[in-house]
């Protein structure tokens, strides 16, 4: 599992120039970034290999999947997120198995989180899905309707939004100027709701960036970024 590790080695230090680079208007150098090791159909020994190389923050796509693994994942000192699309169904299996749920797209979702939060005593933090790139494939929140959203969860007592998530256009179907607009639109977005005053509102994460630009958002105020394939490789 060399490779895990000099490709680690690697991504670190691209994010830590990429926060020593980042204007002041962004979060500047002094905003810590974490790296979110995405485990989707990655086996939980090269987990564990990338867990023993240092990552301390998982994220699992898929509720099977993260059940199947979750007692062969040494947990010790990790946290473990939930970042990919989540049915409603399946939010009374992982809702005591994460400490973050990323990808929180509609009040449905949220009623439910809430409603299982509740039943295990617990506060759950989430992260609101934006779909900055208006893509009709993926889901998320339109732009414009955070703010609304972010008002909506108010009387929700078990959880807790705790920032923004998105995932940009493919890098190949846009330039970096236009990639760099999204994430700066992300980061207004971010800071507008930050500014205002809402219960059970805490903005502390704005998670985007993935293995392919994940420069570009940090440059933007990404303080989580997901990367997958550049650790574990095309294949994984």
């Amino acid at each position: 599992m060399d490779h895990i590790k000099k490709n680690l080695k690697e991504i670190q230090t691209k994010i830590d120039e990429a926060v020593s680079a980042r204007d002041p208007a962004y979060g500047g150098p002094s905003e810590k970034v974490r790296l979110l090791a995405v485990t989707k159909s990655v086996e939980p020994e090269k987990i564990n290999s990338a867990i023993e190389a240092g990552v301390d923050l998982i994220g699992e796509n898929r509720a099977g999947e993260l059940l199947e693994k979750y007692d062969k994942i040494n947990k010790s000192g990790v946290e473990i997120h939930f970042i990919g699309n989540l049915q409603t169904n399946k939010v009374k299996y992982i809702i005591d198995k994460v400490s973050l749920i990323h990808s929180v797209n509609s009040i449905r979702l949220a009623e439910e989180i809430n409603k299982r939060a509740a039943q295990h005593n617990i506060k759950m933090d989430i992260l609101a899905e934006v779909n900055i790139g208006g893509e009709s494939t993926k889901t998320g929140i339109a732009p414009g309707e955070v703010l609304e959203f972010a008002n909506s969860l108010r009387d929700f007592g078990n959880l807790r939004l705790s920032g923004l998530m998105a995932i940009a256009p493919p890098r190949k179907k846009q330039s970096k100027t236009e990639l760099l607009k999204l994430f700066g639109e992300m980061r207004e977005i971010f800071v507008d709701i930050s500014s205002k005053k809402m219960d059970n509102i805490d903005m502390r994460i704005l998670s985007m960036g993935m293995s392919e630009d994940f420069e570009e958002a940090i440059s933007r105020g990404a303080n989580i970024v997901r990367i997958g394939r550049a650790i574990f490789g095309e294949n994984f």
